[in-house]
């Protein structure tokens, strides 16, 4: 234990307690010797300005706080070793995440963690080569995350341009931004649009001149927006009308058992050794990619049109390479 955590750990002994504390029961809690114990209530009293009185009447360590003063609270950011490197990892993966989003706005507190690392010199400062973040398939925030973050927590409205994927149409969008969604390295704004008079997810890469409005944001209950946007498979909205009854290969079964493709998926092992996984879904082009991906390794057995449809497009890419190899 540092000198940094056992004043930690002090504070944690004496926080909140009336009755005063024996040096010994002190040093016993600390696990240091009872000089240990003393250099750390001194430093404690003199370095942190901690209202810490011996009562002699009792024979104990005691917080003191003068009259109107609120209970004492170690100053600025305070961390054991182990709560520090939690903190260090995530302040890596979310530079690394979204370099360009968090970058600049992590910059004061990673000054300040960089700074009480330095002085605590517990080997956390390999962080940005020690922790690695691979993100496949990722798309850029874009310019828009700050704006749209700042709706999101400010809960007003936000005004801008959006250009369609499909076609690259372009609109004007009025909404009441509800929540910002990372998916599968992606960002995405889930919230109501005034235009279409209903609930809408935009990619934040396609969104353009993002500007926060004064007006308060309308808002949307969580259990509508869990129904809207969770129910069925994937980020495609809307109410989930089938179940995708997927058989897994024994071979792959382990891997794709503990996947989480769906929050209310089910799933469970057959005799042979196959995985028999089944997934809510509404509109199936997402699910479609996922079952594609695991090319013959899975079978959909229900409902039909799914089966017939993921039939269809394995033909399809079959018959382009093919058509490639004889020629």
């Amino acid at each position: 234990m540092d000198k940094f955590e056992r004043l930690y750990s002090l504070h944690g002994v004496l926080d909140g307690r009336h009755r005063p504390i024996p040096v010994t029961e002190i040093a016993e809690r600390l696990e240091c010797s009872v000089p240990t114990a003393k250099r750390a209530i001194r430093e404690l009293r003199t370095v942190l300005g901690a209202p810490l009185v011996y009562d002699r009447d009792r024979g104990g360590y005691r917080y003191a706080p003068r009259d109107g003063e609120p209970s004492f609270e170690l100053p600025g950011l305070w961390f054991q070793a182990e709560e520090l490197a939690a903190l260090v990892t995530v302040r890596e993966v979310l530079a690394k995440l979204e370099p360009s989003v968090f970058g600049e706005l992590l910059a004061p507190l990673s000054r300040r963690m960089d700074e009480i690392i330095s002085r605590r010199s517990i080997g956390l400062g390999e962080a940005s080569r020690r922790v690695r973040v691979i993100s496949q398939h990722a798309r850029a925030a874009g310019k828009s995350f700050g704006s749209a973050a700042q709706a999101v927590l400010t809960r007003k409205m936000l005004a801008f341009r959006y250009s369609r994927r499909t076609d690259g149409e372009e609109s004007e969008r009025r909404v009441s931004p509800q929540r910002l969604t990372r998916y599968r390295g992606c960002w995405y704004l889930d919230a109501w649009c005034h235009d279409r008079e209903a609930l809408r997810c935009f990619a934040l890469e396609r969104i353009a001149g993002a500007r926060v409005l004064a007006d308060r944001a309308r808002s949307v209950t969580e259990a509508d927006l869990d129904a809207h946007y969770a129910d069925a498979y994937g980020i495609f909205a809307g109410k989930a009308t089938e179940t995708a009854v997927l058989r897994v290969a024994a071979h792959r079964a382990r891997w794709v058992a503990d996947e989480i493709w769906h929050p209310r998926q089910t799933g469970a092992y057959r005799e042979d050794g196959a995985y028999e996984l089944r997934v809510p879904y509404g509109r199936p082009d997402e699910l479609i990619l996922d079952i594609l991906r695991l090319g013959p390794d899975i079978e959909v057995l229900a409902p039909i049109v799914l089966r017939k449809e993921v039939a269809r497009r394995l033909r399809e890419a079959s018959g382009i390479y093919e058509g490639r190899i004889r020629n």
